[in-house]
């Protein structure tokens, strides 16, 4: 069990469907994240951009995984990120998480962004993925989820949100508004990884990605619309006295999801 986790997240622009380009666009990336990182987070789809040509740029589920468990062996840290992939005929929008050791956990993004008619192209996911990782766990998540705060709702089961996302310029302020409202309604630290640049579609991506501690402060000190690799450590023992002290976990309201 580690007290403290540090998360480095790449904030970058994607080449719009193209995988073998993003896969040697983000060894470069991952090649200038800290050596003594514990978790390295990748943008959503982060082999195409957020494409619904699914059919002609989905990969094998094993073809993606692969590369990631290559390049998490490589650097001796967890990765996680999401791409689409196919599987038994089908289309998903699939967050993994791969340690150094082979060990693998994934996520298919439950909301999809019917604006967008995602819902027509990839398969929903319908079970939450809680990922436990030296003492730590993370609670993965997915763009269009971020909206969705029943979805991300901490039953005292994580300590650590992580959403990744190509989240489009015109709407940016929400991203904004919503990161910081998660961490502090479920009182975890709350990480969210956007793009930048402009995708085949020509929409404009700003980034903004931040972290935030269970009061919402801001941990990210980088310009929010250029390219970055930021670190931020989390502590366990502030986010605890934080939780044992206020206590606003405790006074929750009882439901259950159906």
């Amino acid at each position: 069990m580690s007290e403290t986790l540090k998360i480095t997240y790449i904030q970058t622009e994607l080449t719009w469907e193209h995988p073998e380009a993003n896969k040697a666009h983000f060894e470069k990336k991952l090649s200038e994240c800290p050596s003594d990182t514990d978790l390295i987070i990748l943008p959503e789809m982060f082999t195409t951009g957020f494409s619904m040509n699914a059919k002609a740029n989905a990969e094998e589920v094993e073809a993606v995984l692969g590369w990631i468990k290559t390049q998490s062996k490589k650097f001796q840290v967890a990765l996680t990120g999401s791409a689409m992939v196919k599987e038994h005929g089908n289309y998903f929008n699939r967050m993994f998480f791969v340690e150094p050791d082979g060990k693998v956990s994934k996520y298919d993004k439950k909301h999809l962004f019917t604006l967008a008619k995602e819902h027509e192209t990839y398969t929903p996911g319908n079970e939450r993925c809680v990922v436990e990782y030296k003492g730590w766990k993370l609670c993965l998540q997915v763009c269009y989820d971020l909206r969705f705060p029943v979805w991300a709702r901490n039953k005292d089961d994580y300590e650590v949100l992580i959403y990744v996302a190509n989240w489009p310029e015109k709407r940016v302020s929400a991203w904004d508004i919503l990161l910081q409202a998660r961490a502090v309604e479920n009182m975890s630290y709350c990480i969210g990884l956007n793009i930048i640049g402009t995708d085949g579609n020509n929409f404009p991506y700003v980034g903004h990605s931040a972290a935030y501690d269970a009061l919402g402060k801001p941990l990210s000190e980088h310009d929010p619309e250029e390219e970055a690799v930021q670190t931020v450590t989390l502590e366990k023992t502030h986010l605890n006295q934080l939780r044992d002290k206020l206590g606003f976990l405790r006074d929750k309201d009882p439901f259950s999801i159906g």
